[in-house]
C-alpha cells in the first residue's frame, strides 16, 4: 500500500465541477493499492499516517502529527501510484489491485480513519471518478509512505 502524503494548508476534490471534499490544514493523501495489500497493511499504513510527525512545533522543528494537532485529512484513491515503473517508458499495472480489492480496501480506511477521535475532519474523494485535485502544499512538504 502507498501513501502519498502532502502537508497541506488547504485541499479539494471535485468530480463533474462539482466539489466532494475539502478541507483545512491537514494532509492530502493519494492512496494507491497493490496486489498484495490486505488489512494489515492497511492498518500499517493508517497508523503511520496519523502519527507521523510532519507539522511544526512552537520551535519551527517537524515534531507534530496530524493527531497532535487535530488536523483534517483528504483521501484520494489514487490508481497509478500503484504502478510499477522501473522498466521502460511506460507504467505497468500488473501490481495494482483488483479495483473491487482495492475499492472495499479503501472504503475500510477511510471508516478507520473516521473512528479516529482526534481527527477534526475526513474528507474523501470519489473511488475510480476522473476527479479534480487542488491544494495548496504548506513547504512543500510531501512524502511517499509504504508498507
Amino acid at each position: 500500500m502507498r501513501g502519498l502524503i502532502q502537508r497541506v494548508t488547504r485541499a479539494s476534490v471535485s468530480v463533474d465541477q462539482q466539489t466532494v471534499g475539502e478541507i483545512n490544514q491537514g494532509i492530502l493523501l493519494l492512496l494507491g493499492v497493490q496486489r498484495d495489500d490486505d488489512e494489515v497493511a492497511l492498518d500499517k499504513l493508517l497508523n503511520k499516517l496519523i502519527n507521523y510527525r510532519i507539522f511544526s512545533d512552537a520551535d519551527g522543528k517537524m515534531n507534530l502529527s496530524l493527531s497532535d494537532i487535530g488536523g483534517e485529512i483528504l483521501v484520494i484513491s489514487q490508481f497509478t501510484l500503484a504502478a510499477d515503473t522501473k522498466k521502460g517508458l511506460r507504467p505497468g499495472f500488473s501490481t495494482a489491485a483488483h479495483p473491487q480489492v482495492a475499492q472495499a480496501l479503501y472504503e475500510t480506511f477511510i471508516e478507520k480513519l473516521r473512528q479516529q477521535p482526534k481527527l477534526t475532519k475526513v474528507a474523501t474523494g470519489v473511488f475510480g471518478a476522473d476527479m479534480k485535485v487542488e491544494l495548496l502544499n504548506d513547504g512543500p512538504v510531501t512524502f511517499l509512505l509504504e508498507t
